[in-house]
């Protein structure tokens, strides 16, 4: 049973709502000023408040602000109530972070159906989507019915890349951004002189393009290649930019599905830069491991060129291959064919990692 908080100074419509909504089998607790309602939200953190603006000791836009102030409150969703029809009114509680208004005199399936649609939308945000395309459909299906756009909920079809083969070229219009659903890719990015350096990594779970698709030239800023059999799901420039610039709280969710990658990669660069070639092998390594075994813990092997690994630990091929020898030494590690790559001693290599 979901709980609401009323908070209203006239006796009568509160009592009036409050009937209302427990016949709709709510739980209803009232308070008749803004200081009482303050008092009991942070005791009850309730589902959902329906607050008065106009009242005594604290109108709605103060309690508004203190409730939003408080991180045990500032998410329970706030419906104003009004009968003041300005649009000034309106929008001065909509920026300071109601989520709704109402106007009075109101409908009593209006209250209904306005509680019922942001408790719905407060579930939506609170949920968490598993990160393969079933998770990834079901976001963008619950997000259309917030934006309205069907093409959000269509399903997604399934594009297979062999090795070695390019998903997006650097300097191609950006208009799609990739979620891989299996497979490993590599991004690079080609200097003045025409040398090819890897960017990044990426596995199952993780997008790819996101950056460039926020370009204002419109185009990739670097390369994406399968670095083995790879299965990607493909999001129409349009749906990321309709959720990215729509709802600001949808956005909020959007935005942190798609920056991990962002932030691995953010790890990575600063590892480059104060650990010892040693320990940026067994990092990288160790992130090879998980990205391309993510569906299967006991698999052990890594299949990669040795330019492209001495490219993401930062260093020349010839060092990536002697440092790989030392790990072959100490039975870190054996070399198999074809670049692959298979760990023997996982926790060691943990060990240097952390500690060189």
């Amino acid at each position: 049973m979901k709980n609401v908080l009323i908070i209203e100074d006239n006796q009568d419509v509160r009592e009036n709502m409050a009937e209302i909504l427990e016949l709709e089998n709510y739980a209803v607790r009232t308070a008749e000023d803004g200081e009482k309602g303050v008092e009991i939200a942070r005791l009850l953190k309730p589902d959902i408040i329906i607050c008065d603006i106009m009242m005594p000791k604290l109108n709605g836009y103060e309690v508004l602000l203190r409730l939003r102030e408080d991180p045990t409150t500032a998410s329970i969703p706030f419906v104003f109530l009004t009968a003041k029809t300005e649009r000034t009114d309106v929008r001065k509680g909509m920026n300071l972070g109601a989520d709704d208004y109402l106007t009075k005199p109101f409908e009593e399936s209006e209250l209904i159906a306005v509680i019922a649609a942001r408790l719905k939308k407060y579930s939506f945000l609170r949920a968490t989507f598993s990160r393969d395309i079933e998770g990834i459909n079901q976001f963008f299906n619950e997000a259309s019915l917030y934006e309205s756009i069907e093409s959000l909920s269509e399903d997604r079809v399934p594009v297979n890349f062999d090795k070695k083969e390019v998903i997006f070229m650097e300097g191609a219009a950006a208009n799609t951004l990739y979620f891989i659903q299996k497979g490993a890719v590599k991004t690079t990015m080609s200097d003045e002189s025409g040398k090819s350096l890897v960017t990044g990594l990426f596995g199952a779970g993780q997008f790819v393009g996101q950056l460039s698709l926020l370009n204002d030239k419109g185009l990739y800023k670097d390369t994406a290649v399968a670095i083995e059999p790879t299965e990607v799901f493909e999001i129409p420039k349009a749906d990321f930019v309709t959720v990215l610039f729509g709802d600001k709280l949808i956005s909020n969710k959007f935005i942190t599905m798609i920056s991990n990658d962002l932030i691995d990669l953010q790890e990575q660069l600063v590892s480059m830069a104060f650990s010892s070639v040693r320990q940026r092998l067994a990092k990288v390594l160790l992130d090879l491991l998980n990205k391309e075994n993510l569906y299967n813990s006991e698999k052990t092997r890594i299949t990669i060129s040795r330019e492209d690994l001495a490219s993401l630990i930062g260093t020349a091929t010839v060092t990536t291959i002697r440092m790989l020898t030392n790990f072959k030494e100490e039975s870190l590690v054996t070399i198999g064919a074809q670049s692959e790559i298979i760990i023997q001693e996982q926790k060691s290599l943990e060990q240097i990692a952390l500690f060189g």
